[in-house]
């Protein structure tokens, strides 16, 4: 994780966690509600990032149950008052893993990015309680490689030139963008049972921009340092993101769940 390309240090990353949230909660608890979370549920909530997902899982577990959110870096979690979330500096690689079992494991944007993939995912199954769930969220970039499919004129043109040059530095940093779409088929080997998946592609929205503009300006030093942008590039693009009408699409962000047998 020492290697990953949208730290927590950055100014930046608060307004990727703002657009994210915006984009993805509603699909997120969305899967949470309807696999039954609710009061009195054990969670741990795996790259926290960002308050909202911790906030959310607050709100339905009530005061009888827990939410622990951790991350290699925590400092854009704020703790609330109570004992029902624990915030905690955790890597789910090298750290040992927590010594208590969850009714709900979730990981929003993290395997994707870890070169570890295969002991993380074996922590969070080893975590669950019996009959508990396992929800992974990652995007596959390889699946929906373009900014804008409609590429109608030079700001679409930018648009997807910048995507694909991120995504080699995503990959050069050990990122696998086709691994979301694998997930079921990881899931079903880790013996988990009733597993299931879906796929949301946002596209043309606000948030949508907020986070390529967010995304774009993070990374930028980067871009430069490696010949795959130059100032102008950067800033026309986001420029252009600030206008308004450039319909950006996101990768799609893939969604997989199991339980652990009783």
């Amino acid at each position: 994780m020492d290697r990953y390309l949208f730290d927590n240090h950055r100014l930046e990353a608060g307004d990727r966690f703002a657009a994210l949230a915006e984009l993805f909660d509603p699909w997120t608890f969305s899967h949470l509600d309807a696999l039954g979370l609710g009061e009195g549920w054990r969670c741990w909530e795996v790259g926290a990032g960002g308050v909202s997902v911790p906030r959310g899982l607050i709100e339905r577990v009530g005061a009888g149950g827990r939410v622990l959110a951790t991350d290699i870096d925590v400092s854009w979690i704020e703790p609330t008052a109570g004992d029902v979330l624990e915030v905690r500096r955790h890597d789910v690689v090298r750290d040992p893993p927590p010594s208590e079992t969850f009714d709900l494991v979730h990981a929003r944007l993290v395997l994707v990015h870890l070169t570890d993939r295969v002991s993380a995912l074996r922590v969070m199954v080893d975590a669950l309680r019996p009959g508990g769930w396992l929800v992974l969220e990652d995007a596959d970039p390889a699946l929906q490689p373009l900014a804008c499919p409609d590429e109608r004129g030079p700001a679409e043109e930018l648009a997807n030139r910048l995507r694909a040059r991120i995504r080699t530095l995503m990959a050069e940093r050990g990122a696998e963008l086709a691994y979301g779409r694998t997930r079921p088929r990881l899931l079903r080997a880790a013996d988990l049972a009733d597993v299931g998946a879906e796929a949301y592609f946002p596209i043309g929205s606000r948030a949508c921009a907020l986070l390529e503009a967010a995304s774009v300006r993070h990374v930028r030093d980067q871009l430069l340092a490696a010949g795959l942008a130059t100032p102008e590039e950067s800033e026309t693009h986001v420029a252009n993101l600030t206008r308004g009408d450039v319909d950006l699409m996101l990768a799609p962000m893939i969604t997989a769940w199991g339980r652990k047998p009783v």
